[in-house]
């Protein structure tokens, strides 16, 4: 019996599911209000990990911290690249930490709450390169001098301008990696900016407003959480908690099956941009929600390009998207939609790769096939969980996607991706964020970043997903059939079970084998390997340092051997932040990372420190002080 067969016992309830930042709970939000402050760059953290015989792990593990600063071990530095609010040319105006700054200051700004990024190197230059860096979202309390939820169309203007993509440029210079502060690539990208739809669910009728009669000319990004770079040199950006954005000005409004599986209220969810701009109005514009939720893709280089949201990739809440090959050379983009219960896809394009000529690759993500995953229950163990999975594939007119469930074309397919793999009872995750492929061996990583309500709302216990309200989360990894990522069937285990030792003994809640007193942490989010295959874990979860998560601390990144499985702390952020975005220069030897929302709960100045300071999120460049390759 195929695992599809085996899925076919129970039908999926509609879910509304719990984003990252409300995952956090009331003690957490009071617990951050007393945490110790501290500088920039603490260098006093106790070194608490002795050196193993890993190959890989060349850096001595440092302590748990609660201050408002970044630790680092021994041995390393950083310093801030750039940070929310600064002007991208020299003629834009200074960031105004008074919260008075304009929409349009704000588009000619680094947006805020920085999150993935992607680093392009200059052809033949190792000094010059072009960081693609998402910002996710707006903090209100700092964004505005009233500290509340937008009171104007302005207000919201300001707050879609804050969010998108940065597109910058940085040089060496000395050894350091600098902001270039009047490049002609730096470039805004936001709520506002013309955007194309491309692939087969453009022109749908879904996709047509009053605004737009062709369903082809969306108009802006936002909530872009993670990223992927292609082979050919763009970047893609991903849509996460767009819905989050509408609301509607009938609130007896009734949604369809679509709108409610994809989470969107009448009321909003604390972003209020349907009280002042009727584009994020259900009662007006229904169509408008259709038109995000997708990854979009931006050519760095060209700064006059329009971006193009590549429908063929599928509509649901993405985290990140992870770029393969298969072995006749087509592309594979790994994708998970981070939400409780919701499901991780991959899309296989129709045509090869071309390697010589980039410009070949445009259309390349417009044509293909997109799959979503079922894994089998594992083989039990407790520790270290294995078993196989399969692709199955989301194309109209097959395993049971037709009109009989709901779907007229391959256009409605990919628009309410949610729902088709519904119909062919795919694994319902931990929350599915961040994929990575290894530089190394092609096995591929994924964070599920936690689910209180695992074991209710009938998402069962098992396989991949072990643990009744996971708070702690864990790293699934699966290896492809014959290591062709094009293949149809996958084996997979987890290699880490997060939790707290120090707290719970043993499995479940204390962890798996690799989890120590020393090395603990919660909610695993964005990850990103380095070229000599060390497995970078960023973290984004309760930094309450109380009850399940006593002794964790603020949130941080932590350095792994994908080979033994030992971790090791390797960095701790600010007060209240989340640690995500992981880029690497050509030549390792610096780690580009991001800060969001640090202070998101208050508490924190970081990273200026200035008297009654507003905290600014800000990507960091961490150098080791020999010189030397980060990690190793």
């Amino acid at each position: 019996m195929s695992l599809l067969e085996e899925n076919q016992a129970t039908d999926l309830e509609q879910m509304v599911g719990l984003t990252r930042r409300r995952f956090i709970g009331a003690g957490a939000l009071c617990g951050a209000a007393m945490f110790l402050g501290g500088n920039l760059l603490s260098r006093s953290a106790l070194a608490v990990n002795a050196t193993t015989a890993s190959p890989l792990l060349g850096f001595t593990g440092i302590a748990a911290a609660s201050s408002d600063a970044i630790t680092l071990p021994p041995g390393y530095s950083a310093s801030v690249l750039i940070s929310w609010g600064q002007p991208l040319h020299k003629n834009a105006p200074a960031f105004d930490p008074s919260g008075n700054g304009t929409a349009k200051a704000q588009e000619q700004q680094f947006g805020d709450n920085n999150d993935g990024m992607s680093l392009f190197a200059f052809p033949g230059d190792n000094n010059r390169a072009l960081l693609a860096i998402n910002n996710e979202y707006t903090n209100y309390r700092y964004l505005y001098a009233h500290g509340g939820a937008p009171q104007s169309a302005e207000d919201v203007r300001k707050a879609q301008a804050s969010e998108g993509v940065s597109v910058i440029e940085v040089q060496r210079k000395g050894g350091t990696w600098q902001f270039v502060q009047d490049s002609r690539y730096n470039r805004r990208i936001h709520g506002n900016s013309p955007i194309r739809l491309s692939g087969p669910a453009a022109g749908h009728a879904w996709l047509k407003t009053s605004a737009d009669k062709s369903g082809k000319k969306a108009l802006g990004t936002f909530q872009n959480c993670a990223n992927g770079k292609t082979p050919w040199g763009t970047y893609l950006t991903c849509e996460e908690n767009f819905t989050d954005c509408f609301g509607s000005s009938n609130p007896q409004q009734n949604f369809d099956a679509g709108q409610k599986r994809y989470g969107v209220t009448a009321a909003s969810r604390d972003i209020n941009w349907h009280q002042h701009d009727p584009r994020f109005d259900m009662a007006k514009n229904p169509n408008e929600l259709n038109r995000h939720g997708w990854v979009v893709e931006i050519d760095p280089f060209d700064p006059q390009s329009t971006p193009v949201k590549r429908t063929a990739l599928g509509r649901f809440k993405h985290e990140n998207a992870a770029l393969a090959e298969t072995r006749d050379g087509r592309a594979v983009v790994y994708m998970g939609d981070d939400e409780r219960g919701e499901f991780i896809y991959k899309f296989v394009s129709r045509d090869p790769i071309n390697h010589h000529n980039s410009k070949a690759n445009k259309n390349l993500l417009d044509h293909g096939t997109l799959y979503v995953a079922i894994f089998d229950a594992g083989d039990g163990n407790a520790d270290h969980p294995k078993g196989k999975g399969q692709w199955v594939e989301l194309t109209h007119g097959k395993n049971g996607i037709d009109a009989g469930s709901g779907f007229a074309s391959q256009a409605e397919v990919l628009i309410h991706a949610r729902l088709a793999a519904s119909v062919v009872k795919a694994t319902r995750m931990d929350r599915p964020e961040w994929i990575v492929v290894s530089p190394t061996d092609g096995q591929v990583y994924c964070t599920l970043t936690n689910n209180a309500k695992r074991g209710e709302d009938g998402q069962p216990v098992g396989g991949p997903n072990p643990r009744e309200k996971n708070v702690y989360g864990q790293i699934l990894r699966w290896k492809a059939d014959k290591d062709n990522h094009g293949a149809s069937e996958f084996t997979w285990d987890l290699f880490v079970v997060a939790g707290n030792p120090g707290v719970h003994a043993g499995t479940p809640k204390g962890g798996s084998s690799n989890i120590n007193p020393q090395n603990m942490f919660n909610s695993p989010d964005g990850l990103g390997f380095d070229k000599a295959g060390r497995l970078w874990i960023l973290t984004d979860g309760d930094y309450s340092n109380a009850g399940d998560f006593a002794g964790m601390g603020n949130n941080q990144m932590l350095c792994a051997d994908p080979a033994t499985g030992e971790i090791r702390r390797f960095m701790v952020g600010p007060v209240a932040c989340e640690v995500t975005g992981i880029s690497f220069s050509p030549d390792q030897k610096t780690l580009f990372v991001g800060i969001q929302h640090p202070g998101e709960t208050g508490g924190s100045t970081w990273p200026e420190h200035l008297p009654n300071g507003k905290p600014r999120s800000s990507v960091m460049a961490i150098r080791r002080d020999d010189g030397g390759i980060i990690g190793a």
